[in-house]
């Protein structure tokens, strides 16, 4: 395991395990500090086939008392991932740190799709987790992958929902980070994400260039323009109960 405790916390600047949630989660709203930590992280391992955190999470921070959790095996991943075959869309709840999500990525990537022309406008996930010490790994996960996302933190059989995020790779390049954006807390997006309501406090944060993934995309596909014209509508919508 090349991700331990001791190597994770010299990469984020922490000197004990219970405050990495806490440091990656600020540094995942900060693109330059997210992405100077990317880079760091790759220096390491750069095989994004699997979920480097998934060892280090089980072992540090996982809450097995309080929320029961025991992450999938890899071997059970890549299973589920040929049961479901090929597919442009994926949904899981209770998605951890991603472990799942990712293996079924690579497999797509790898079985679908020539990498030297892959867009990741071809693919789309939608997830959900509530534990709060899972968050930052599964949006670091994502993002530093480059996928296109959104990320339902809250309650999935309540639909108590702290916040929505939305990872997207404006620049549409394989080889690029996904921005990391959070959705307005109001009816329209209460509506498109089945939240019966929000129990945090809505937090202001745009990093993507709309326009930029526009041209890099264009209505190439129809489900990317429909996340074009919801991202657009929802970008100028305020936290209010519109």
């Amino acid at each position: 395991m090349k991700f331990t405790s001791e190597k994770v916390n010299e990469l984020l600047g922490v000197d004990e395990a219970f405050k990495v949630p806490n440091k990656l989660m600020s540094i995942m709203m900060n693109r330059e500090k997210r992405e100077q930590t990317f880079k760091a992280f790759l220096e390491v391992e750069r095989d994004t086939s699997f979920d480097w955190f998934h060892e280090y999470f089980e072992s540090e921070q996982s809450e097995r008392k309080t929320k029961k959790q025991d992450f999938t095996p890899d071997s059970v991943s890549d299973i589920m991932t040929k049961l479901v075959g090929k597919s442009d869309t994926y949904f899981e709840s209770a998605a951890g740190t991603g472990g799942i999500a990712i293996r079924h990525w690579w497999h797509d990537l790898i079985d679908n799709h020539n990498q030297f022309f892959y867009e990741p406008s071809d693919d789309y996930m939608v997830l959900e987790e509530k534990s709060e010490r899972a968050l930052p790994f599964l949006l670091f996960n994502l993002s530093i992958r480059g996928i296109n996302a959104i990320i339902i933190h809250g309650d999935s059989l309540s639909r108590e929902v702290n916040n929505v995020y939305y990872l997207l790779n404006d620049k549409n390049d394989f080889l690029a980070f996904s921005t990391v954006n959070v959705m307005p807390q109001n009816k329209t997006t209460m509506k498109e994400f089945n939240v019966r309501r929000y129990i945090d406090e809505p937090i202001d944060h745009i990093e993507a260039d709309i326009n930029m993934w526009r041209d890099n995309v264009g209505n190439k596909y129809d489900f990317a323009a429909k996340f074009i014209e919801k991202y657009s509508k929802l970008k100028g919508i305020s936290h209010e109960n519109s």
